[in-house]
């Protein structure tokens, strides 16, 4: 075990030797990340375990935990997003192996240096999982048609363009 997250590994080596490494990573030490963040404030947890499975797969499983501080599209306020994400990549040496990797693998193909870069792929594994539109679960829903009409308005899209065209066509009085 280690709390050392490696800048590169040797991917062959590293599953050989069943390595796992353990620690938390600055937030502020991903900056294609940092660019969805509203600040880097904050670290992420994570597990790497580098092994084979029963049928000889060569893996890598990540485990992922962190408050991930987001700009809320309602309120415009800032809120933590917590994620916690578990993903098994296959490691492969050529694309047609993509083809034998078991169900729930993500295929990672490697270089003929086998060199792989372990903080990449975590910020790519935290990049995935923010939201497509970040919404804090505090925020009050902003009002909708059925609102208004439920209080006795009967307001509708089309409305001021109807009064536009009623305008339009009464007779001037010139």
């Amino acid at each position: 075990m280690s709390a050392v997250l490696p800048e590169v590994v040797d991917a062959w080596r590293t599953v050989a030797a069943r390595r796992r490494f353990e620690g938390t990573i600055p937030l502020a030490r991903m900056p294609r990340l940092a660019d969805a963040l509203a600040d880097s404030q904050g670290e992420c947890r994570y597990v790497l375990e580098f092994g084979r499975d029963e049928l000889d797969v060569a893996y890598l499983e990540l485990t992922l935990e962190a408050g991930l501080p987001l700009t809320c599209q309602r309120s415009l306020e800032r809120f933590v997003f917590p994620v916690h994400v578990e993903q098994r990549l296959g490691l492969l040496r050529d694309e047609r192996d993509e083809a034998g990797l078991p169900d729930g693998y993500e295929p990672v193909l490697l270089g003929a240096d086998a060199a792989l870069r372990p903080l990449d792929l975590v910020e790519d594994e935290l990049i995935l999982a923010l939201p497509l539109v970040p919404v804090s679960p505090d925020a009050e829903a902003p009002a909708t048609d059925v609102d208004a009409r439920q209080s006795g308005e009967t307001a509708t899209p089309f409305a001021a363009l109807a009064a536009l065209k009623q305008n339009m066509l009464k007779p001037s009085k010139d």
